[in-house]
């Protein structure tokens, strides 16, 4: 691979010496800034900088007005002969602290951040080069906004607002990656994306569901891949870069290379990236619940439990992963463009670690093998941007895309020979068509249309290890089942003068899910279901900025979540000792959500966000005891399990607030902080309440980050807030083995701080150095719900090559 890298430098060397070159750096820390736009009026001419921040502007020869421009940066304007006497390097100064930013979430079209009610956090590229995420999951958690629960090292399951798994929504360069077997148990889909792929995230928090549907009840999470670029004046110019990485609490090694070419109307890029995770090596100082004393292996054909020499290695837990992307743009002229693009991700054997530390009632490990099987997504999409003013349209853009999902589980109990494997797979079509129609400068209608086709596979089977016989075992879901929906949708838009903006949406949705049951291994009283249920939902709000300084925000929204194959008809031991049942009269649930945001812009230094809301969900889909044939238990798997469906059975609240912080002290010196409080119930059958299983508690994250002469420093803290036995939700408390022990002998959750420092170096206009010592006091820890423990004192060095 190393050869791959210096053959791709020596073939593009004399291309890079012989080019004249634009150079764009940040003033602070001379990185090199990717994909400013240069442009020049008069001369009708325009280019944007690569990955080392270069561009060619020979074709600006003699223009009086050549513009500088990168969102976050100061505009700037020179002249060609001006940037001579600079020898054509310019250093754009980061702007001062105001409200305004684009993003996309909130309409799926580009719009100033100030005209918008909703909350939005953005985290770009160069965000993702300094903290150096391990997987898509950690990305998010940079945020200091989502919270991240695992339960395991492959794995990472996003919590906003008091909803998770299929209650949020995750999208990929405006697809849903969502479907029909997203399950309410923790969900691990969010890292099949590579943080080096993507461009920019957006997180939307509240219901979404006017945009996107069904499941943004708490949030939409929307990744942005990168893009490759069109250079008007041809060339086929060729950037990219490199990037190696090493951690140490986990033996991390990973690789990755992206590069692009660009010409008059065409443009590709390629993107590569691979991980190699070993076993992960958790903190000294806590709990010795969260510690690994022994564990299970195979030898001579007999399940043994070994003393782990090592206590705070977490075994087994290690896994690689491969990810893919290729794009093809086509930009016939000025008002249209064509992009194809090919994801694929795919991991190794991913070990199941909640449940491989789970003992039985007579103490002894309860599993001998647990993992899930290569967790693959591939997807094909195809998007048609066009502009083109008639009485239907300004913009229009058609996406058409299919998915292909395959996850597998393989359990076997300690001392036995039967393995079982099940298998599952869901292709996944969608199209979405977007049109945009502005009405005059200050109004506009947003509208559309959207098709989800999603055909769900399940096979299933149990292998006797010894002998290789193998035997028929209950699918978890019912093969060749199918969940559609299809969509209209309206977005109406009104900037009502320059210090008041409105925004107000309908959608209406219809869903169909059709599956047919095997009575062969279990007598169902049905052989199929069939749900069909429609959703009315819709926002409206106001963005007030009564002055510069001030921006408040008021809104109202509605979510639901329309009831999937895993929902209502999966087959699954949710736990040891309980099976999930089939249940037909499912009907979705619905969200109501108000919120008040207050932002305050003191000078050109300080910025105050607040952001207080509340949920109702009604109907909401949980789990609760039922009866099969009459029978409140049957025997799954070869042990007497009691029955458990998914049902209409509760109602939820949630209230919170998130508040952030950001002083820059100094140009070069800013400390950001972000802090989130939830507090959710739901109630019971007999008409109490309990704590909302996914209203996590306090947390956040504190940054101090200093930049200067081609370097940048980064200390920050990273927190959560404990939860004692009382506040444990019912389902937590039946998981000991998840939490600490308190002096009575119930789970709890203590809470915990990180402290972390991370490095740049820019050593040049191609190498960039970085690194970081997280956990750096070493303390042992598991997020809230998690069944892993998070990395010890873990030190990260990456370096990584531009070209």
């Amino acid at each position: 691979m190393s050869r791959f890298f210096l053959l791709l430098l020596l073939f593009y060397l004399p291309w890079w010496l012989s080019a004249q070159s634009l150079i764009v750096r940040d003033k602070f820390t001379h990185t090199p800034l990717e994909a400013a736009t240069v442009y020049s009026t008069s001369f009708n001419a325009f280019t944007t900088t690569n990955s080392r921040g270069r561009t060619e502007i020979s074709s600006f020869s003699g223009a009086e007005d050549i513009t500088i421009r990168l969102l976050g940066y100061r505009t700037e304007i020179y002249s060609f002969e001006k940037l001579r006497r600079l020898q054509f390097r310019v250093f754009l100064e980061p702007e001062d602290i105001s409200l305004d930013e684009v993003v996309v979430s909130a309409t799926r079209w580009q719009q100033s951040k100030r005209d918008i009610p909703s909350k939005i956090t953005a985290i770009s590229r160069k965000d993702v080069q300094m903290e150096n995420p391990l997987t898509a999951a950690d990305l998010l958690a940079m945020s200091g906004e989502v919270f991240i629960q695992k339960s395991q090292m492959g794995g990472g399951s996003p919590m906003i607002r008091g909803f998770a798994t299929n209650r949020v929504l995750i999208t990929v360069d405006g697809v849903r990656m969502n479907n029909a077997i997203f399950r309410s148990g923790n969900l691990q889909n969010v890292i099949s994306l590579d943080p080096q792929s993507i461009e920019k995230t957006e997180i939307l928090f509240g219901p979404g569901a006017v945009m996107y549907g069904s499941d943004a009840l708490g949030g939409a999470m929307n990744f942005y891949s990168l893009e490759p670029r069109i250079h008007p004046d041809g060339g086929g110019k060729v950037s990219g870069n490199t990037f190696l990485r090493y951690s140490s609490a986990s033996s991390e090694k990973s690789i990755h290379l992206d590069f692009q070419s660009g010409y008059t109307k065409w443009a590709f890029l390629t993107s590569v990236s691979y991980n190699s995770f070993g076993d992960l090596k958790s903190g000294k100082f806590g709990p010795d619940e969260f510690l690994r004393p022994e564990y299970a292996a195979r030898l001579n054909n007999r399940d043994t439990v070994l003393i782990n020499p090592d206590p705070r290695q977490q075994t087994p837990s290690g896994y690689n992963q491969w990810n893919l992307l290729q794009k093809i743009r086509f930009s016939p002229g000025n008002n249209m463009d064509v992009t194809y693009a090919f994801h694929y991700s795919t991991t190794s054997d991913v070990p199941r670690y909640d449940r491989l530390i789970e003992y039985t009632s007579s103490g002894t490990l309860r599993d001998g093998d647990w993992y899930y099987g290569p967790q693959v997504w591939m997807m094909n999409v195809v998007n048609v941007s066009l502009e083109h003013e008639n009485i239907l349209f300004n913009q229009l853009r058609n996406t058409i895309a299919w998915q292909r999902f395959e996850e597998s589980r393989h359990n076997r109990d300690f001392g036995s020979y039967n393995l079982n494997h099940r298998t599952e797979n869901v292709d996944a079509w969608s199209w979405n068509l977007d049109l945009d129609r502005r009405l005059d400068e200050k109004k506009s209608v947003l509208y559309g249309a959207e098709i989800i086709l999603n055909r769900v596979g399940s096979q299933a089977f149990r292998e006797n290890i010894s002998t290789s016989v193998v035997s028929p075992l209950s699918t978890r879901y019912p093969d060749e089942s199918s969940w559609n929906s299809f969509a209209l949708y309206s977005n109406f838009l009104n900037k009502l003068n320059d210090k008041l903006s409105f925004q107000s949406g309908l959608r209406y949705s219809r869903t169909y899910l059709r599956a047919g049951f095997d009575t062969s291994i279990y007598p169902f009283p049905f052989t199929e279901i069939n749900i069909s249920s429609g959703a009315l939902t819709g926002s409206t709000g106001l963005a007030w900025k009564p002055t510069d300084e001030w921006q408040i925000n008021a809104n109202i929204s509605t979510g639901y979540r329309s009831p999937n194959i895993d929902d209502a008809g999966k087959v699954f031991d949710s736990e040891p000792g309980s099976v999930i049942m089939p249940n037909p009269d499912l009907k979705p649930e619905y969200a109501w959500n108000t919120e008040l945001g207050l932002t305050r812009v003191f000078g050109t230094r300080t910025k105050l966000d607040l952001n207080a809301y509340y949920t109702w969900l009604n109907d909401a889909m949980v789990r609760r005891e039922f009866l099969f044939n009459g029978q409140d238990s049957i025997e799954y798997d070869g042990q007497s399990s009691r029955v458990l469906a998914i049902q209409n059975a509760a109602s939820a609240r949630v209230m919170g607030l998130q508040a952030s912080t950001e002083i820059k002290f100094s140009p070069g010196f800013v400390l950001i902080s972000r802090l989130t409080w939830q507090n959710g119930w739901e109630e019971l059958d007999d008409g109490s309440t309990a704590p909302l299983r996914h209203a996590v508690p306090w947390f956040g994250i504190t940054r101090i980050s200093f930049s200067k002469s081609k370097t940048k420093t980064e200390v920050y803290a990273h927190y959560q807030g404990k939860i004692s036995f009382s506040q444990l939700p019912p389902s937590e408390r039946a998981k000991p083995h998840l939490y600490a022990t308190d002096k009575n002998g119930n789970p709890w959750t203590p809470g915990w701080i990180t402290l972390n420092v991370k490095f740049l170096y820019q050593a040049s206009d191609v190498l960039v150095f970085t690194a970081g010592l997280e956990n750096m006091t070493n303390t042992l820890y598991r997020p809230y719900s998690s069944g892993i423990s998070a990395p010890g004192r873990n030190l990260i060095l990456a370096i990584r090559a531009s070209f």
